[in-house]
C-alpha cells in the first residue's frame, strides 16, 4: 500500500512538473508592461545578450541595403553578411534565456534567422535587387512587430 501511494505521489509530481515546464516554455518569464507590451524579465547580462543579437541583425540588414545601393554590389559580401545572422546564430543562445522567452517571441526570432539564411541563398542565386529588398521588407516587418509586442526588463 505504501509503495502504491509513493508511485501515485511521484506520478502526480511528474505531471505537475511537466505542466509547469510546458506553461513556462509557452508563456516565458513575462509580465505586462506599463505601455501594454509584454515585458520579458531577464538578468542584465541576458538582456544585454539579446539586445546585442538584435543589433547584429540590424547591422546585417544595413550592410545588405548598403550593398544593394552600390553600382557594383559585392554579392559575396552580402551573402556572408546575411548568413552570419542565420539559424546558426540562434543556436548559441543559452537555454536559460530561451526558457524565459515567450513562445511567440521565439517563433518570430527563429523565422527571422531562417529568412536570413534564405536571403543569403537568394543573393547567391542572383535574385534581383528588387527581390532581395522584398525579402528584407518581410524580415523588417517582423522586427517591428516584435518590437511593438515586447520589451526587456533587467532585474
Amino acid at each position: 500500500m505504501m509503495k502504491q501511494s509513493m508511485c501515485i505521489a511521484v506520478a502526480i509530481l511528474w505531471v505537475v512538473t511537466v505542466t509547469a515546464a510546458g506553461w513556462l516554455f509557452v508563456r516565458g518569464w513575462t509580465t505586462t508592461g506599463s505601455d501594454g507590451r509584454t515585458e520579458v524579465l531577464l538578468t542584465t547580462a541576458e538582456r544585454d545578450q539579446i539586445l546585442a543579437e538584435m543589433r547584429q541583425l540590424l547591422k546585417a540588414v544595413d550592410g545588405i541595403v548598403r550593398g544593394l545601393a552600390e553600382a557594383q554590389p559585392d554579392k559575396k559580401q552580402m551573402e556572408e553578411t546575411a548568413r552570419a545572422v542565420g539559424v546558426h546564430m540562434a543556436a548559441d543562445v543559452e537555454p536559460a534565456i530561451m526558457a524565459k522567452l515567450p513562445l511567440p517571441f521565439k517563433q518570430l526570432g527563429m523565422s527571422i534567422h531562417k529568412d536570413m539564411d534564405a536571403l543569403a541563398d537568394a543573393i547567391a542565386w542572383h535574385e534581383t535587387p528588387q527581390q532581395i529588398l522584398q525579402r528584407l521588407s518581410s524580415v523588417t516587418a517582423r522586427c517591428t512587430t516584435c518590437h511593438d509586442m515586447y520589451r526587456f526588463r533587467a532585474s
